[in-house]
């Protein structure tokens, strides 16, 4: 059930008005926080009221500026490989938002205390545990209190706690299905789908036509949002992409940390539309830093080193997609099913036209703004086309290792990847291709069309 911080000002006590103080300024921006029926609690098992008689002393809160402002947390192993027996520093920070909702400080600081055990460049770790040692002594009465007002990295930090702390309570119901996913090919196992609204990359298994929702990581991309149209503006496109190759940390710069996978970016679409630039990778972060904030990078998208290794080893190079979108739409299974069968209906028409060789259905399969992967535009790419088909007197056209995505950004638009299987009594040619589709008015219509 939610939990309102009004609430949490109410049962505190006057002495831990700071801490109501304190859960207002973060979380007053993203609603309430999602608490649990029965939280856990310290003591005799019921919330205890902050005051002078609960509070202890506590040691000086002054490394929070060294933490927090750019230095590493004294005795960490730089760049080390976070173990899988660490918690999830998401869920652990969401608990000690939770114990502070419930007065329960003490229980608070030991979970804050774990957390910066286990990840001792986390500067937003360090932050919260300073605030909450600092609770001890006085009030708080706002988010790193213990650091100079109008500090920028401190405003970098209460961006990532609070799209850190609004993914949670926006996850995704797990029985739902991401709208772009509509079918994949039985040899591709995972799918990326990354939500720069939330800064989170879900992961997707696939499962001869079952997708499964398998976890979900922090991400930070553009420093100027996103849509990228040219090198350099430092902003993270939209669209559908695939991993290309694998680069171990071995082979990079330490800015890259636990390794890099980049994607084909610019894919046909964004080239179709004069999008330029290069070079956009999901990586890693230096040995020195946990995390970056939600708006931080050249236009990469960029994990913690724990959750790129996680995923470095389970990608599929020239399989993996990687769907970027502003936001992610969900539907339940039943929707999914219905517009999976609309976009195979659709591909299927355009296989019996080419089979059957009928040109006027052929032709209104295309859009007049059409252009072909060398550049043809509609008519010059048919003349060519209808010349091809009437090279094989008895056609038969099969389609298989089929792929459709609902395009990121646009209801109206699909792409689809196939092997084409062209079949005759004489030969046969076979060809991998890939169509983006949009509609117009009521009928779709393929705008663009390569061989891959």
């Amino acid at each position: 059930m939610g939990y309102f911080v009004r609430s949490s000002r109410q049962r505190i006590g006057a002495r831990g008005t700071g801490v109501a103080l304190f859960l207002t300024s973060l979380l007053w921006s993203i609603g309430p926080i999602p608490v649990c029926a029965n939280p856990a609690k310290t003591g005799s098992g019921s919330a205890t009221p902050v005051t002078a008689a609960t509070a202890t002393a506590t040691p000086s809160v002054t490394p929070a500026a060294t933490f927090v402002l750019g230095s590493t947390a004294p005795g960490s192993a730089q760049g080390a490989s976070q173990p899988n027996n660490k918690p999830d520093p998401d869920v652990l920070l969401q608990e000690i938002y939770r114990e502070l909702a419930n007065a329960n400080l003490q229980a608070a600081r030991q979970k804050a205390d774990r957390l910066v055990e286990a990840y001792p460049t986390f500067r937003l770790g360090q932050l919260v545990r300073a605030d909450i040692l600092l609770m001890h002594a006085r009030p708080v009465t706002g988010f790193g209190s213990g650091l100079p007002a109008g500090n920028e990295r401190l405003q970098d930090l209460k961006k990532e706690a609070r799209v850190r702390l609004k993914s949670l309570r926006d996850r995704p119901d797990p029985d739902l299905i991401p709208r772009a996913l509509l079918q994949m090919r039985d040899d591709q196992k995972f799918a990326l789908v990354i939500d720069t609204r939330q800064a989170r990359l879900y992961v997707y298994q696939h499962h001869y036509g079952r997708i499964k929702f398998l976890s979900d990581y922090y991400i930070s991309h553009g420093r100027f949002g996103i849509n990228k149209l040219r090198e350099g503006d430092q902003r993270t496109p939209i669209g559908v992409y695939y991993i290309t190759s694998r680069l171990p940390k071995a082979k990079l710069p330490d800015f890259y940390g636990a390794g890099a996978l980049p994607i084909n970016y610019p894919n046909e679409w964004d080239k179709f539309n004069g999008r330029g630039g290069s070079g956009i990778w999901l990586h890693g972060t230096p040995p020195n830093n946990f995390s970056r904030p939600p708006l931080a990078s050249d236009g990469c998208v960029v994990l913690t080193n724990p959750d790129m290794e996680k995923l470095f080893d389970s990608i599929e190079i020239g399989k993996t997609p990687v769907v970027i979108a502003e936001r992610v739409d969900f539907v339940n299974r039943t929707r999914w099913e219905t517009e999976r069968a609309m976009a195979n209906n659709l591909l299927e028409n355009w296989r019996i036209a080419t089979e059957s060789k009928d040109l006027s259905k052929l032709l209104a399969q295309y859009s007049n703004r059409f252009k072909s992967g060398q550049g043809e535009n509609l008519n010059t790419w048919f003349v060519k086309s209808r010349q091809m088909l009437s090279g094989w007197p008895d056609l038969a056209v099969k389609l298989r290792e089929v792929t459709l995505f609902r395009y990121p950004g646009n209801d109206n638009m699909l792409v689809s990847t196939f092997t084409q299987d062209n079949l005759s009594s004489k030969e046969k040619n076979t060809i991998r291709k890939r169509q983006y589709w949009i509609k117009e008015g009521s009928n779709w219509k393929i705008i663009y069309e390569a061989n891959i």
